[in-house]
């Protein structure tokens, strides 16, 4: 038997979303761009997604701009805003995603902007009166923080983060890769200047995925070379993933209850399930069911021999899943989330992420076998 459990990477595709690609593929394969036929044909698909999106977004056609994935919308976003914005400052945590944080890092060492980290507890969970205090002694700031914290599941505020960036005139970019798809988002309400999706992580394809701009802000294109998507992002539209993207974030939204209660069966059984089996088991991030995201269980396991190979042994008892240790003193290699919120180096940690797709006999069987493991290496 072999089980999935790691979703948070990457999830697999659902047959309507791949039935919905292959019908694009096989008869639409015009250059949105072309004038002709052919191309208004692929137009008119590319649009229709793009209003599939908004309407489930609560926010207007004109400010989604699909991009390549997550990684590139984050990219879009903060490069963007510091360079058209005149933006000399900005703040996020060390618990952010690399596409974030070596984003940043490159910007300050280029020396265009000063560059501060919010503090997170043991938690992971970021100190709201600090970012406060931080908006308050200096000038417009670019704020960055993810929605959920992808080794963790930690949720963060980010209804509390648009009020107080608001208070300060901040532009706020909210990295939303693991929620989206997963939680209702409303961009109507919600006070972010700036959102990134990837369609990989809600059973859509990979390579593609979008930025949202709000029609506040003004920013130039970070991609050259052509007039598509409205000016701000040269280059063909991948057609077929747009399509797949939006018929796998409407999917969600039609089944969201639903899924979110089983997978969050699911988790909360492997939580008790891991307590019950293996003495002195711990878990990183937030737990509770609504300061967590529901798809991720982050495990911390007692010192054990060849500790380091804990995945190893994993993938060839079948389970697939990440995770690794904190940084060592005057190493780089490990987890940065770990290091950032004070997890022990010596404990091994393993990241579970589930989806729609898990069932209770998978987590029965991972749980079986991570005991087996853990006996043997004790």
């Amino acid at each position: 038997m072999r089980v999935y459990l790691d979703n948070a990477a990457t999830t697999p595709m659902d047959p309507a979303v791949l039935k919905e690609i292959y019908k694009v593929m096989e008869s639409h394969f015009g250059n949105p761009s072309s004038i002709h036929a052919h191309g208004r044909e692929a137009r008119s698909l590319l649009e229709k997604a793009r209003k599939t999106v908004a309407n489930l977004l609560h926010t207007s056609p004109a400010e989604i701009f699909f991009t390549s994935g997550g990684t590139e919308a984050d990219n879009t976003a903060i490069r963007c805003s510091i360079i058209d914005l005149g933006l000399k400052f900005a703040i996020t945590s060390k618990l952010e995603h690399h596409a974030v944080l070596h984003t940043l890092e490159a910007m300050q060492k280029s020396g265009l902007i000063d560059l501060k980290f919010v503090d997170v507890d043991d938690k992971g969970r970021i100190n709201h009166d600090q970012l406060d205090e931080m908006l308050a002694g200096q000038g417009r700031t670019l704020v960055s923080l993810m929605h959920a914290n992808n080794e963790l599941g930690t949720l963060t505020d980010i209804e509390r983060v648009g009020d107080i960036c608001e208070k300060y005139d901040a532009i706020f970019h909210c990295d939303t890769v693991q929620t989206m798809g997963h939680y209702p988002h409303d961009l109507s309400k919600l006070k972010v200047h700036f959102v990134a999706c990837a369609a990989h992580k809600f059973h859509g394809p990979k390579g593609v995925g979008f930025l949202y701009v709000n029609h506040k802000v003004k920013i130039k294109p970070m991609i050259y070379g052509g007039a598509q998507e409205r000016n701000m992002r040269g280059g063909t539209e991948n057609i077929y993933g747009i399509v797949g993207l939006a018929k796998a974030l409407e999917l969600c939204y039609t089944e969201m209850d639903i899924h979110k209660d089983h997978i969050q069966g699911l988790k909360s059984y492997m939580k008790k399930q891991l307590e019950d089996s293996i003495p002195g088991i711990q878990f990183n991030g937030e737990t509770d069911e609504d300061k967590s995201l529901y798809t991720v269980l982050n495990v911390s396991f007692p010192e054990m021999d060849m500790g380091d190979m804990l995945l190893f042994n994993l993938d060839i008892a079948g389970i697939s899943a990440s995770g690794g240790s904190a940084c060592s003193s005057g190493s780089n290699i490990g987890s940065h989330v770990l290091t950032a919120i004070g997890a022990s180096p010596d404990r091994p940690s393993v990241r579970f992420s589930f989806s729609k797709y898990t069932t209770k006999e998978e987590i029965d069987y991972a749980v079986a076998k991570v005991k087996d493991v853990c006996l043997v290496n004790a």
